[in-house]
């Protein structure tokens, strides 16, 4: 077994890192405590603080003008996205919940790039189906039911342009990949990594970036 050289991230470590990351801006920051303070029993759907930056960095360097989001909750990465898009980007997020994503709207509203954001309320499956078929998808970022993964993946890949990345939270799924007998969530996720790691037309690197993240990039 090959040895770790990651360093165990302590609270103090993770708060050294978002300090010494670009700070949340003032909306992002709110909708942070306004989806802990409303749906505390859901907030942990929210991707993480550090992967709002992150994001806002992937969408300048690769320069894109066209995004996916599957799984939108109540719009924090669609809002980081969003703010790194030139103005005449586009971002289509899916989502199923007119509650959560509610949230999102009044953010993206005040934040002025609601006219960048193209919400679809409806299964994320229909709505990637109804897409154009050729490449046109510059960076889609996948964080929505884990079981569906695999079929999301499969109706984005025909459809990003080539270098084109996908960005897939959650690929460690608290740990669960490591489990003989996980939770379908998890065997979802399991099944899922292996699925992507065995992809001929996407060159992919799993990141320990926090409950894991795999960033792929069409080659093919």
């Amino acid at each position: 077994m090959a040895e770790s050289k990651s360093t165990p991230i302590t609270a103090e470590l993770y708060d050294y890192v978002l300090r010494h990351n670009p700070p949340l801006d003032p909306v992002l920051r709110e909708l942070v405590e306004v989806t802990h303070r409303n749906l505390p029993g859901h907030a942990g759907m929210q991707s993480a603080e550090e992967q709002a930056p992150l994001l806002a960095f992937l969408v300048r360097l690769t320069g894109a003008r066209h995004i996916v989001e599957v799984g939108t909750f109540t719009g924090f990465s669609a809002l980081a996205m969003a703010q790194a898009l030139p103005a005449d980007g586009r971002l289509i997020a899916c989502d199923v919940s007119e509650e959560w994503t509610a949230y999102g709207r009044k953010a993206w509203a005040k934040a002025g790039v609601e006219g960048r954001i193209d919400l679809r309320i409806a299964p994320a499956l229909d709505t990637l189906r109804a897409m154009p078929a050729e490449p046109h998808v510059d960076l889609a970022y996948l964080d929505a039911d884990k079981q569906n993964y695999i079929p999301y993946w499969e109706e984005l890949v025909p459809r990003m342009n080539p270098g084109g990345l996908i960005v897939a939270d959650n690929v460690f799924y608290h740990a669960q990949v490591m489990e003989a007998a996980p939770s379908p969530g998890g065997a979802a996720i399991q099944a899922f990594n292996d699925h992507v790691a065995a992809d001929a037309r996407m060159e992919a690197v799993m990141l320990t970036v926090a409950d894991g993240l795999t960033l792929a990039r069409r080659v093919s």
